[in-house]
């Protein structure tokens, strides 16, 4: 069916021209943008219009790291001022209490908050597998199903424990034939590389610091085979410097270098902790980025040089990482962050509303190379869309420029979402989703694994 959203004010599209359309509309055939234009719509005698009278539209965003298990530790007191390692080291032992409903629950908890914020796109980053729990991801696969969003999962892995030298406990850490086996039925039974696919599948090793050598390679081999991109963190703080530095005698970066990890079908979360003879590593390889400001800020990682970066063939997305270490999963506050954090360091210049926008639009289809089919409002493109009225408080006052108002004037959610060609969101609440049930359903799972 055709749907029409008429009489827009503002379409902030961007497309490679960086086009907005005022007085636009966008026209609709099944789940692709037939048309956007300015100016009087086409006749349209079947199917629906939806009014855009006083609203900002953008594409829908791209969030190109999460755990969603992770929002079921929120605010955890033990936690609320440690340093990644120690936070990791004290959550551990909660996280391996995890099972299917609370990874099913977690998952849809997590993309309904995204979705509110304006995410129409996600990946998430599920590594951990408690030993009684091999198939984790499929309960994700039933989350996202349920709420309708797009979907880049990652099968994640850890294969060093504590005892070997890493950090994670021996209940959470899998053989790597087990992972590898894994791996092959993973992307047999969800990865759909089709354009608009609604589900594609990538492997991404935890870290440096919870996955073997070995394992790291492998990965990398199985992918190439497969044309599966590659996803894990780094350089995201001091102590990693420190690990890799006493384990292989290398630098965070250097050591994916001499494992084949720098190459342009990988994105990097983080990248805090990067010198300039990095970033240009990174830059040669065309490797992406997502970039987790709030998350960098709460465990006091520091400041990923996104600014040095955005100049380069880094391809840089935005991130709201896990909530044990965001607390929330509100990525308009990211794209905030991500425009104001940069500022702290290199001044006011540094990053523009618009810049930050395109990160959390553009830029993390880069990052999942689906550019082609997400990431902007223009004809041939998925219909992933989202909108904003005007008329809200947050915009009072803040009209002279109402796309950068998006970003300077605190916007805290989306009045209208479409997913797919699907109306998700209307009126700023979701058609199909009770959100009421889930939210019970979480905080008695949450209050149940931190008693352990």
């Amino acid at each position: 069916m055709k749907k029409l959203i008429k009489d827009i004010d503002i379409i902030a599209t961007f497309n490679d021209k960086s086009e907005e359309i005022k007085n636009g509309w966008i026209l609709i055939d099944g789940n692709i943008i037939e048309d956007v234009r300015s100016g009087p719509p086409p006749k349209f005698e079947e199917g629906e219009v939806i009014s855009g009278k006083g609203m900002i539209f953008l594409p829908g965003f791209v969030n190109v790291h999460h755990h969603f298990y992770q929002s079921l530790f929120r605010s955890v007191k033990e936690v609320q001022s440690a340093k990644l390692f120690d936070w990791l080291t004290f959550l551990y032992e909660k996280w391996k209490n995890i099972g299917e409903e609370a990874i099913f629950i977690s998952t849809v908890i997590a993309t309904l908050e995204m979705m509110k914020s304006g995410v129409t796109t996600t990946t998430d980053h599920l590594y951990l597998f408690p030993r009684e729990h091999p198939n984790l991801f499929d309960s994700e696969i039933e989350g996202v199903k349920l709420t309708g969003i797009r979907f880049y999962g990652t099968r994640g892995s850890m294969s060093l424990s504590k005892k070997d030298g890493g950090l994670p406990p021996d209940s959470v850490v899998q053989r790597e034939d087990e992972i590898l086996n894994d791996y092959e039925r993973v992307m047999n039974k969800y990865h759909n590389p089709d354009p608009f696919s609604m589900c594609k599948v990538a492997l991404a090793p935890c870290s440096p610091f919870s996955v073997t050598k070995e394992l790291m390679i492998e990965t990398m081999e199985f992918a190439k085979k497969h044309a599966l991109l590659l996803h894990t963190h780094l350089a995201e703080t001091k102590d990693e410097d420190d690990f890799c530095l006493s384990r292989y005698g290398l630098r965070p970066v250097d050591y994916m270098e001499t494992i084949g990890w720098l190459n342009s079908s990988v994105w990097f979360a983080h990248m805090v902790h990067l010198t300039d003879s990095d970033i240009k590593k990174l830059s040669e390889a065309g490797v992406g980025m997502a970039h987790c400001p709030t998350s960098n800020m709460r465990l006091g990682s520091g400041i990923a040089p996104v600014y040095k970066m955005k100049n380069t063939s880094i391809r840089i997305g935005i991130g709201v990482d896990g909530s044990s270490s965001n607390d929330t999963g509100n990525f308009l506050q990211e794209i905030r962050n991500t425009m104001l954090l940069q500022r702290v360091i290199y001044g006011p210049q540094a990053i523009t509303p618009r810049e930050a926008l395109y990160f959390g639009t553009m830029g993390g289809a880069k990052v999942l190379k689906m550019e082609n089919a997400i990431g902007s409002i223009e004809k041939g493109k998925a219909a992933d869309i989202i909108g904003f009225k005007t008329d809200r408080l947050e915009f009072a006052g803040g009209l002279n420029d109402p796309v950068a108002s998006i970003v300077l004037c605190d916007t805290k959610s989306v009045d209208f979402s479409m997913i797919n060609g699907e109306v998700v969101i209307e009126n700023s609440f979701f058609k199909k989703v009770d959100v009421n049930d889930y939210v019970e359903r979480q905080n008695h799972i949450s209050k149940m694994l931190l008693k352990h």
